[in-house]
């Protein structure tokens, strides 16, 4: 005996396509309910591919700025040491200037003056260089041509104030050996008493026992 459905074929694939169906649909549904509640955008791939671009973007706009910054940075490094280059050379110049002066007066001074004979005293100065040291310079000549050789000694004094009384001082070395033919500059530095205050200072050469030229001069 058999027992035969009383459902026809195509009713069965007609239902179970419904059922099939459905649960597609469910299924779709539940995805996108997940992706929802996951917090996935549809629109996400789109927006990370915008994001992506703004970022490339402000990498090349830094990479600019950077290298706009870099070569700012090297000008200014650049001007500064022309800078210090060239203030070393104001200062080498004005020492040369400074020099030709200096070396300008004292051949000014070679220049023989009329009526003079014998040795003579030019170029006698002095200066106060510190708190207590007093720098001095002086020229001794023969101004005549093919002069013999002078040989003699130069005797440098100071005078002045010490604390309100007369003060008077020699060179610490004593007398300096003079030798010369044409001409001679001679300088040197000395230590000053505390409360010194130097007023005139003196040159005389002398040879043997006679003097041969004196000169003085007032600070």
């Amino acid at each position: 005996m058999a027992v035969r459905s009383a459902m026809p074929w195509p009713f069965r694939w007609l239902v179970m396509a419904i059922v099939l169906g459905f649960c597609a649909a469910v299924g779709l549904w539940a995805f996108e309910f997940g992706k929802n509640i996951a917090g996935v955008d549809t629109h996400g791939k789109e927006e990370l591919a915008q994001l992506r671009t703004e970022v490339a973007r402000l990498r090349e706009e830094r990479d600019k700025v950077q290298s706009v910054v870099n070569t700012s940075g090297s000008l200014l490094t650049a001007e500064r040491a022309a800078q210090e280059k060239l203030a070393a050379q104001i200062r080498v110049l004005e020492a040369d200037n400074r020099a030709l002066r200096d070396d300008l007066g004292f051949f000014e001074k070679l220049i023989p003056s009329s009526g003079i004979e014998g040795i003579a005293i030019r170029g006698l100065q002095a200066e106060v260089i510190g708190e207590h040291q007093l720098k001095w310079q002086v020229l001794v000549m023969q101004p005549v041509k093919n002069a013999p050789q002078f040989n003699g000694k130069l005797e440098i004094s100071f005078s002045g104030l010490d604390g309100g009384k007369p003060w008077m001082m020699s060179l610490p070395g004593g007398p300096q050996v003079l030798q010369f033919s044409q001409y001679r500059r001679i300088e040197g530095i000395v230590d000053l008493p505390p409360q010194a205050v130097v007023k005139n200072m003196s040159a005389r050469v002398v040879e043997g026992t006679a003097t041969r030229a004196v000169q003085s001069i007032k600070l």
